[in-house]
């Protein structure tokens, strides 16, 4: 049995590669942090070119019927680049209504979402550290919503918003609309903009299949947060060597001192292993569902755990610079911190993952 990656998975990692290497290096994400946008239409537009906004969406309603392993790899690469951008909102929030809407809601919106046309994004988190599916309090009345959602992804870009209420129900509001207000959050990580929305007696349509779906696209996002912190901790583990090996003291490069030699070699062998297990639970949500649960509440646990690991590790390793807005170590260890605490926290899924292997 094969278990790497298919040619064509790998020419979708390169694909994306060369794309931000090309378009949106490093110096190109700086400026749009300074422009707090988090957002590059040409950007969105080339990676819906490619069919990259519409991995896990079918065939029939204009995506590439791809697994979420797929998307796990992009959300790798994403990881990688620093990529800024609505991907990962939109990536759940489409998930969301094609496995919790009917077929209507599915016409309606999947098409735009695939192509790129629209974006979706998700609102489930509440007030106060909430974001268990279980524990959403926002009430729908008579078909309108209203309530407050907290660290919505890019809310204010979004023209679908999926939103989590009380009963593990999901709910789409087309945005911007009348009883929606967005006002912008000052999150940790600027590739990805944070949001606070409000719902004053919103209309919405409420998918069919939300209550059974939700649970699925939450553990997705556990998974796509995984990937993306394992991408960003590879890409410091080679920033990190490629500036070691650029400095020098008592004419040696650093690279070559027995102390830092080590500490690359525990960062990498800590970091590889690691890959089977976001692989792991991307497969195991589409192919072995009575696992997904636990698989994806572990692997978001002990991959963000030691992605923020090793990002301390990089800052300490570049010296005075890796603490500076001038060196770019900052775009990593951010993104790695954002992925660690979205959806909630390692103690959290660790707990979750003991309470479903009844521990």
């Amino acid at each position: 049995m094969d278990f790497g990656l298919t040619d064509e998975q790998l020419m979708m990692q390169d694909a994306v590669r060369a794309l931000l290497a090309n378009e949106h290096p490093p110096a190109v994400v700086r400026e749009g942090l300074e422009a707090e946008t988090a957002h590059d239409p040409g950007l969105w537009s080339m990676l819906a070119g490619l069919g990259l906004v519409g991995l896990c969406l079918p065939e029939e309603h204009g995506g590439s019927g791809l697994e979420l392993l797929d998307a796990a790899l992009m959300a790798e690469v994403a990881g990688e680049g620093a990529m800024p951008g609505p991907l990962l909102g939109h990536q759940l929030g489409s998930l969301a209504i094609l496995l919790g809407g009917d077929h209507d809601q599915r016409a309606r919106w999947l098409p735009a979402l695939a192509s790129g046309e629209a974006i979706a994004t998700i609102a489930w988190a509440e007030p106060g550290d909430v974001w268990e599916p279980d524990h959403w309090s926002v009430e729908v009345r008579d078909g309108r919503l209203s309530g407050t959602k907290a660290h919505v992804l890019h809310g204010n870009h979004a023209d679908v918003i999926v939103v989590g209420g009380a009963g593990s129900r999901l709910f789409v509001v087309s945005a911007p609309g009348d009883g929606v207000e967005v006002t912008s959050f000052d999150g940790i990580d600027r590739t990805r903009r944070l949001d606070t929305v409000v719902f004053d007696d919103t209309p919405v349509s409420e998918l069919p299949e939300g209550v059974a779906a939700a649970p699925r696209v939450f553990d997705a996002g556990l998974v796509l947060l995984a990937a993306d912190a394992f991408g960003c901790a590879h890409r410091l583990v080679r920033e990190t060597i490629d500036y070691l090996d650029e400095r020098e003291q008592f004419e040696t490069k650093l690279t070559q001192f027995q102390g830092i030699k080590h500490e690359l070699a525990n960062m990498v062998t800590g970091l590889e292993p690691t890959r089977a297990l976001w692989w792991y639970a991307a497969h195991a949500l589409d192919h072995i569902p009575t696992a997904a649960s636990r698989v994806a509440a572990m692997a978001h646990a002990h991959i963000t755990d030691c992605s923020m690991a090793i990002a301390r590790a990089c800052v300490d390793l570049h010296g005075a610079m890796g603490y500076t807005w001038e060196s770019n170590v900052h775009l990593w260890y951010k993104r790695i911190m954002f992925d660690r605490a979205f959806l909630g926290g390692p103690d959290r899924q660790r707990d979750r993952a003991a309470s479903m292997g009844e521990w």
